[in-house]
């Protein structure tokens, strides 16, 4: 027959297993979905890529070089992607004048972009990245390729943050009190 004490021991042993399982899963989410950090190679790629736009215009990167620049990496079957998309919107007009700069690049069919922005217009350049838009994801430090996903850059072209998943306000005044 078993003893109070060693059922309780039991039970602790079985709670310190679970807490310990639970905070490697969350550590190993974390280290998997962080992005990483883009080779000087890849972040040069990025500045000399060249998108069509949704009105056929082509969007040459390196003229957005020398002012902080966000990119944000979307697609319209993204429901955090559309969300997050008036928000920086409103960013993009209240701090053009003070030199930061916003481009979407979508990672979707142009059809489907040029659709979404007829009804839900942007400011900011957008530029259609397709499908092939992934290998850039990727090569800016999101390994699992998932949307939506920002780069933050500096005013000199290298990268100050990258976040996988929905900005956030704070992530936007961040990057306005960072240095460029």
């Amino acid at each position: 027959m078993k003893t109070n004490s060693s059922h309780t021991f039991g039970r602790r042993s079985l709670l310190a297993v679970g807490v310990l399982a639970a905070t490697a899963g969350a550590g190993l989410a974390w280290w998997r979905l962080t992005p990483k950090t883009a080779r000087s190679q890849e972040i040069e790629a990025f500045w000399s890529s060249r998108f069509e736009q949704p009105s056929g215009a082509e969007l040459d990167l390196k003229a957005l070089r020398g002012q902080p620049l966000l990119v944000n990496f979307w697609a319209t079957w993204c429901p955090p992607c559309v969300e997050e998309l008036p928000m920086l919107d409103a960013f993009s007009l209240e701090h053009a004048g003070k030199g930061f700069q916003v481009l979407a690049l979508a990672i979707d069919q142009p059809s489907s972009v040029r659709r979404f922005l007829e009804r839900q217009p942007l400011s900011f350049p957008v530029g259609l990245a397709g499908l092939g838009g992934m290998d850039l994801v990727r090569s800016l430090g999101n390994s699992q390729g998932g949307l939506p996903f920002s780069v933050f850059f500096n005013a000199d072209g290298g990268i100050y943050r990258q976040k996988l998943g929905q900005l956030t306000p704070q992530d936007l005044r961040d990057w306005v009190r960072h240095p460029a």
